[in-house]
């Protein structure tokens, strides 16, 4: 073959490096698998591991409209591990100059920007491709809308009454809305690897897992960037003390490596007797085997956290309680409940230092909680 006559086959196996065959030359003998890359369209979402789970459903609006299509996703290190084992991504690119100056090579029908960052916005700038949707900068380097269709979504990050009191919208709808898709409340996609099936199988025997019980997991923390996300640790105390006077309950204390000693607090506030009750599950083995023990509950108690977008994802009902955020964006998919203070002047507020008296935790109802888990336990079949 000449190089005149080279004709690269469009098929996502073939990388010009090696044989995706063993032996077999698609050059010479034309391309074995014929997986045809189809329209080619890059995601970039990287901030916020939650908001990255949040965007996922967009996975599937995609596939339905471009059925034959090759999807790439560019994320934070951090957050690369939310998108593993998901079979409607062809392949995650980390966050570094490396995979920056492949994907810029790329010619791209979509670009789709979820993130208004400047880094993110300046990057979409770059990416070679036919249509952009989501956010650019422009000349003076301000975060601008890529398309109409953005508009909502741009006038929410700068309208606090569009976003604090008006917006009924998910963040699911929204981000549908930005990247001109349509909206059928597809879930989250989170998918474990058979050796994390496996740790979880595991696990549930090194606990004496029963089936008979109903295993409520408490997620007690949250990001340090946003600390007022989360419950008193006296205000856990008091729910799971009610909680371990019914017979049919199991405590599961869930977390990062930022509430090892919160959770810690929580557990030796306990008797030996109550103490059998409550799992005290590992806080500093990652974020993969974090899901893997909120995966044993049927429950989740939770702020508005990463920990509650992967309870979400992992099909659990949750309960959210919100008070700093934007209770209107999330998404439960008709397993669980959201608390909020409905008549508090303040909330939401997206403010990282309170400057009244965390009212919005302290009017959490306890009470409320408690019964809506003894419901659940009333109803739950495994």
């Amino acid at each position: 073959m000449d190089f005149k006559d080279l004709k690269i086959p469009k098929c996502k196996n073939y990388s010009g490096y090696k044989p995706c065959k063993p032996y077999y030359n698609c050059l010479e003998n034309g391309c074995f698998e014929n997986n045809n890359m189809g329209t080619k369209i890059l995601i970039i979402s990287l901030d916020a591991l939650g908001n990255v789970l949040d965007n996922t459903p967009i996975l599937h609006s995609i596939k339905r409209k471009f059925p034959v299509s090759t999807i790439y996703w560019i994320t934070l290190s951090n957050a690369e591990k939310i998108l593993l084992y998901n079979p409607l991504i062809d392949k995650v690119f980390t966050w570094n100059d490396e995979n920056r100056m492949i994907l810029k090579n790329i010619e791209f029908d979509y670009v789709m920007n979820a993130d208004k960052s400047d880094y993110a916005c300046a990057f979409a700038n770059e990416v070679n491709a036919k249509i952009k949707l989501g956010f650019l900068l422009n000349e003076d380097g301000k975060i601008i809308p890529a398309n109409e269709s953005a508009m909502y979504s741009y006038k929410l990050g700068i309208d606090d009454q569009l976003k604090f009191r008006e917006n009924t919208k998910t963040g699911i709808e929204i981000i549908h809305d930005v990247f001109e898709l349509d909206y059928q409340r597809d879930d989250y996609v989170f998918n474990f690897s058979p050796e994390e099936e496996k740790f979880i199988g595991d696990y549930k025997k090194e606990i004496n897992f029963d089936d008979s019980k109903l295993y409520v997991g408490f997620n007690t923390g949250c990001s340090e960037l946003f600390p007022n996300k989360k419950m008193t640790v006296e205000q856990h105390i008091k729910l799971i003390d009610e909680l371990l006077k019914e017979k049919n309950i199991k405590i599961v204390l869930l977390g990062g490596k930022e509430d090892t000693d919160r959770n810690e607090k929580i557990f030796n506030t306990f008797n030996d007797v109550q103490k059998k009750n409550i799992i005290n599950t590992p806080s500093t083995l990652g974020m993969r085997k974090g899901a893997c023990f909120i995966d044993i509950c049927d429950v989740v108690i939770t702020g508005d956290s990463f920990g509650m977008h992967l309870a979400i994802g992992l099909k659990k009902f949750v309960i959210a309680w919100f008070g700093l955020s934007c209770w209107s964006e999330i998404e439960l998919f008709g397993r669980g409940v959201k608390l909020y203070q409905k008549d508090l002047f303040c909330s939401p507020c997206w403010k990282r230092v309170c400057p009244y008296n965390l009212e919005c935790i302290q009017m959490i109802d306890l009470e409320k909680i408690v019964s809506i888990v003894k419901e659940q336990g009333k109803i739950f079949v495994r």
